[in-house]
């Protein structure tokens, strides 16, 4: 860091938000500055050692379309790839990785040293420095002031955390690491709203304790893929294996002996935490009649032999998490590395945010990731990445970068937590997007690295490696329209299927489009491999057209669906319009309104306590 430099961008914690929010910066051309507690710790993978799963897998693409960094992290530092429900629609596939822990953390901070325009410093920031309700830089813990443009805050859940393990409790912001103070109660006094969150993590103990022979392997795909859809990272060679174990009655009676002493039963805890990620002693209560809860044994990397304990988060007092877990299939003889504990934190409720994630009271201030309410690594990363992109444009005067709900999970994450708020963790799913069929993690490419060229962000090599991957799906699925296949070929192949015959030639479309005959189906037909082998096909461009051919008919009709209520995405609503005079809304819509000041009407339209004929009003008082 250079002392007396006026940077564009200040990013204020290294973790997941705060490493694509610099990155995004800086190579946009911003001169960017990363300030954190802890340089050893840039990235660092705080709960479990994996990125992607459900809805989280399509994020990680949409990241690395954009060119964001996370996609080709995942990819280097990967010791196992699964791509989730395989066996439903594509909407759903899923990619996931579990990640060597030590080598995630290496290869985010090589990167980033390799960046230009970004410069780092270690030291905790303690306040803002704030002008005629601007951010002009930041005070740190040694009374050092650094002047910016624009600051982005990724704290995590460093923001006054506080550490419980059973009856026990002391400040700090993950295991080890302190808290972040200061912030939280100079932006409570410029008026913004904040609150308390909560989140936990497992113990971790030591693989050479664990007898695998008493539990059920969970190997990674025979195939693998991989995250990037740049050809710098390769799909893995080899993989480990994670393991499947379960609790019992036993269990959960060791367990319920140490809820008077659990933090979140005798009132220590007050605030929420993530609902679709609960604590072991959250399930055992809320779910008291199953007898068991799976257990996913994962490792933290090739070489160390420490493992994250899936499924067994807990703030128990250690003896009693060291007591229940010996009780576990294979888990006779554990030693542990650490116990498991949870963690309250700051956040601010995110309904004070723009699209842009800049913050409504202070310009030029933006939040990202667990300040927002937000749990996951993935949903924190999209955020980072969003708001280093609009920090960097904003101080180049350039038109602001959001994303729609039909263009991307991101889109749908930021809506969501700007439009509805959140009081709980928020986290994404693939039922929280009315457009997956659209959104998939196949096409992420597809729908956003023309965006990220245009930023400056996706280099030409990426922009044309999509754009030959598009030509070729698009000529083969035009080959499938025009190609017609003979009856004595194609019912053999029908037939194994169970599929009804055909009595005349007909169109391979057609045929293809059935939803029991699949791409392995249809390359029996000779004239089909003949057009793969001669064009060279790879597995992206033969698995595009093959959902472009078996979901032709949802894709269209969920655009058509997507064009029409996008029309409301048009109709602007003007900044600081007056709810109060419309006397005809009812008075939950207009206070609403009020608090979150939406820019469009279709926003207006998922606020929730809106309701279509309050829409109907509004519609008719703007002239429309």
């Amino acid at each position: 860091m250079m002392f007396n430099e006026v940077y564009d961008v200040i990013v204020v914690g290294a973790g997941h938000a705060g490493s694509e929010a610099a990155a995004a910066a800086a190579n946009m051309g911003s001169k960017t500055l990363l300030v954190t507690m802890n340089l050893q710790n840039i990235a660092q993978m705080s709960c479990n050692p994996a990125m992607g799963g459900i809805a989280k897998g399509q994020i990680v693409r949409e990241i690395d379309a954009l060119g964001g960094y996370s996609g080709i992290v995942s990819d280097t530092s990967a010791i196992q790839f699964k791509m989730l429900n395989k066996s439903k629609g594509p909407a759903m596939w899923s990619p996931r990785v579990q990640s060597d822990r030590m080598r995630f953390a290496e290869d985010w901070r090589l990167l980033l040293e390799g960046t230009p325009n970004l410069d780092f410093y270690q030291e905790m920031v303690s306040g803002l420095i704030i002008e005629n309700h601007k951010v002009v830089g930041v005070k740190t813990s040694l009374g050092i002031e650094i002047k910016a443009k624009s600051v982005v805050l990724t704290n995590g859940t460093f923001l006054n955390g506080l550490i419980h393990i059973g009856d026990k409790n002391f400040g700090g912001g993950r295991a080890g690491e302190r808290a972040a103070t200061g912030i939280t109660e100079q932006l409570v006094g410029l008026g913004f709203d904040s609150g308390r969150m909560k989140t936990g993590t497992p113990p971790r103990v030591d693989g050479r304790s664990l007898d695998y022979s008493k539990m059920i392997e969970q190997p990674g795909d025979q195939d693998p893929e991989k995250f990037s859809y740049l050809d710098i990272t390769k799909p893995l060679a080899n993989q480990r294996s994670c393991y499947m174990t379960y609790t019992s009655l036993e269990v959960h009676d060791l367990l319920r002996e140490g809820f008077d002493r659990s933090p979140m039963f005798n009132g220590r805890i007050k605030s929420l935490g993530p609902r679709y990620c609960p604590s072991i002693e959250d399930k055992i209560n809320r779910f008291a009649d199953k007898d068991r809860h799976q257990l996913f044994i994962e490792p933290e990397g090739w070489n160390t032999c420490e493992v994250y304990v899936n499924g067994f988060s807990t703030s128990l007092p250690e003896d009693v998490q060291f007591k229940a877990l010996r009780s576990v299939v294979g888990f006779e003889n554990v030693k542990f590395f650490r116990p498991g504990y949870a963690i309250e934190y700051d956040y601010f409720p995110p309904t004070q945010l723009k699209h842009t994630l800049e913050t409504k009271l202070v310009e030029g201030l933006y939040f990202a990731g667990q300040i927002n309410g937000t749990t996951g690594y993935e949903e924190a990363a999209s955020q980072g990445l969003m708001a280093g992109i609009n920090a960097s444009l904003k101080v180049q005067e350039k038109d602001a970068f959001t994303l729609k709900r039909d263009e991307a999970y991101i889109g749908v994450l930021i809506d969501d937590l700007i439009t509805k708020g959140t009081e709980e963790p928020y986290r994404m799913f693939t039922s929280r997007a009315e457009y997956r069929t659209l959104l998939r993690q196949d096409n992420a490419d597809l729908r956003l690295t023309p965006k990220g060229f245009e930023l400056g962000l996706a280099s030409e090599k990426r922009l044309k490696r999509m754009e030959e991957k598009h030509e070729a799906a698009e000529k083969f699925v035009n080959f499938f329209e025009t190609q017609s296949v003979k009856p004595e070929v194609i019912n053999p192949i029908l037939e194994r299927k169970n599929s009804s015959p055909v009595k005349q030639s007909g169109k391979l479309f057609k045929v293809f489009a059935r939803p029991n005959i699949e791409m392995n189906d249809v390359r029996l037909v000779e004239s089909v491999e003949a057009y793969i082998q001669d064009n060279n096909l790879d597995r992206e461009v033969i698995e595009q057209a093959e959902i472009q051919v078996k979901y032709a008919g949802y894709i269209a009709k969920e655009k058509n669906n997507a064009d029409k209520l996008t029309r409301l995405e048009y109709v602007k609503i003007p900044e600081n319009f007056d709810y109060s005079q419309i006397k005809s809304m009812s008075f939950e819509a207009r206070e609403k309104l009020k608090n979150i000041q939406p820019t469009t009407v279709s926003q207006a339209s998922r606020i929730s306590g809106v309701s279509p004929n309050d829409i109907s009003v509004l519609l008719v008082y703007m002239g429309r």
